[in-house]
């Protein structure tokens, strides 16, 4: 079976998406399909490539036993070819990201990660908590275990995964 190639972007690549990125891996290592997966995280900026995540997605990370170990880094073209699902946090991100986009294949495979949230029919974007406290992390965190979840269900109820080995 060849993995499903998972991508998840924010602004900079430090807050939203290597949470996401840390919460999807444990999620997937949970239900023991890890293997099924290739995850990686990114931003549409430049503005942190080569950096750790912020300290405070580092810190609610570890207050969930996730560890993060994700340098920032741009999304790039072959990003866009490559992965499968293309995760994004916010409308902005999406606008970024489509604007370097001109095939539908590629525009198909882009979506706001909480379009998987079932606790939203109205807000669609992940906050970005950079300028916020730990609080704004630890909000951002549930988010992104809700949508994950929801994500994850999608992926089995869509049979792009096998959730039973």
């Amino acid at each position: 079976m060849n993995k499903l190639k998972i991508i998840f972007v924010c602004t900079g690549n430090i807050c939203r998406s290597p949470l996401a990125e840390g919460v999807f891996l444990n999620r997937i290592a949970q239900l023991g399909i890890g293997h099924q997966f290739e995850v990686d995280s990114c931003g549409t900026s430049s503005y942190h490539v080569g950096s750790l995540p912020d300290h405070r997605a580092m810190l609610t990370a570890h207050q969930h036993s996730i560890q993060l170990g994700s340098r920032a880094r741009q999304i790039s073209n072959f990003d866009l070819e490559y992965y499968d699902f293309i995760l994004v946090m916010d409308h902005l991100n999406y606008e970024d990201v489509l604007s370097n986009v001109t095939e539908d294949s590629i525009k198909n495979k882009i979506f706001l990660l909480r379009s998987f949230d079932p606790a939203t029919s109205l807000e669609y974007d992940v906050p970005d908590p950079y300028y916020g406290t730990i609080d704004d992390f630890e909000e951002v965190f549930i988010i992104c275990e809700r949508s994950i979840n929801g994500f994850v269900d999608y992926l089995i109820n869509q049979k792009l995964i096998n959730p039973i080995e």
